[in-house]
């Protein structure tokens, strides 16, 4: 691993930089030193994919499709491209990796940007008690959607879709997105059948849509792509952490374990368990993802493939290693230089928490 002390590598202006929460305003500061090959947009795209440090799952990145959407400009052209890009990534539950370029930022009175961070997100329901159902790290989100009059179903449950809230220029409103489009898997287990009657399930395409993509010569602070999922990020993360859905009590009281102490690994045997359910529920329903074991391998071909062409594969450790089993996987084994170039995909400042972003929601404020 890289030691944080070590002054980061001069050349490439992303250099110390990749856990940056960029502003556009700022992001814009950083074009003025930076550079960028002359390659189409599709290549563009598919490099910022195997340059993306915090992504184990880049030995596939020339298997990217790019959409050119830059010629839209209005909100309802925005949601409808992002309604075709879930239809052809799902597909027939196959997954395929696919990023759709809306039109590159020109300022803040030309801003096209999704707020969501995916284009699929669960509503957090806040109760006055100040608990949360649902998902509990899309209560900011909720938020927004609830003060630009969106409002949810009139008995809510713990997975109920958000809207895309989607800003052009000054304009900012919410789009419902048609559930026809959005595949989900119900969780159930090969050996449990009580692990249905827990009422889980999560959606099929990760499409994260709040990062930019920058090439370089331009940013384009609205590109929804997506991979398929690991494993791991529903198992472990979504519906495990106590911070999200928060499932290993439940299920380790089903399993029989006792929860009031530590030394029996009650949240290990659940977390197993879980993510089995994950694994298999998907594999039942023929939606592709990837188990963590076989995605490690994969990441440790994609490193060799990048030395055969002459270059050295750049990785953040914590977002390489998966979060269980980590010492069972080639991954926690090695060390990875971190000095990430363009073209990328770089983080973006919650919108919410900008001044634009700001003013433009309490002007919309329902």
């Amino acid at each position: 691993m890289n030691d944080p002390n070590t002054p980061p590598a001069s050349g490439c202006p992303l250099h110390g930089h990749h856990a940056k929460r960029w502003d556009l305003v700022d992001a814009a500061e950083l074009l003025k030193s930076a550079t960028a090959a002359d390659v189409s947009l599709e290549q563009a795209g598919r490099e910022a994919w195997r340059n993306a440090v915090r992504c184990i799952g880049r030995l596939h990145w020339k298997s990217l499709e790019v959409i050119d959407a830059r010629q839209l400009a209005m909100a309802d052209e925005i949601f409808e491209a992002a309604c075709e890009h879930l239809k052809r990534a799902t597909g027939d539950g196959r997954i395929t990796p696919m990023m759709t370029v809306m039109p590159p930022w020109r300022g803040a009175e030309n801003e096209i940007r999704i707020w969501n961070h995916q284009l699929v997100r669960y509503a957090a329901h806040e109760s006055a008690d100040g608990s949360i159902l649902g998902d509990p790290m899309n209560l900011e989100l909720t938020r927004v959607a609830l003060a630009l009059g969106w409002r949810p179903p009139a008995s809510p449950t713990r997975f109920d879709l958000l809207p895309l809230i989607i800003q052009c220029g000054g304009a900012l409103r919410f789009y419902e997105l048609p559930k026809h489009l959005v595949r989900e898997v119900e969780i159930r287990h090969p050996r449990y059948e009580w692990f249905g009657e827990l009422g889980l399930k999560w959606y099929a395409v990760p499409a994260i849509s709040d990062m930019i993509f920058a090439t370089g010569a331009e940013f384009y602070p609205c590109a929804p792509f997506n991979g398929w999922y690991m494993g791991t990020e529903i198992g472990a993360r979504d519906l495990g952490d106590v911070g999200r859905y928060n499932q290993l009590p439940v299920i380790a009281e089903k399993l029989g374990l006792d929860t009031r102490q530590t030394r029996n690994l009650w949240r290990d045997h659940a977390l197993v368990e879980l993510n089995e359910a994950v694994l298999w529920s998907f594999q039942q329903e023929g939606v592709r993802l990837v188990d963590h074991h076989q995605a490690s391998r994969e990441f440790i071909e994609f490193c060799e493939s990048e030395q055969r062409a002459g270059r050295e594969a750049q990785a953040e450790w914590p977002w390489i290693v998966p979060p269980i089993s980590a010492s069972a996987t080639p991954v926690f084994h090695r060390g990875y230089p971190l000095q990430p170039e363009f073209p990328n995909y770089l983080l973006q400042a919650s919108p919410w928490q900008t001044a634009r972003g700001r003013e433009l929601l309490q002007k919309h404020r329902r």
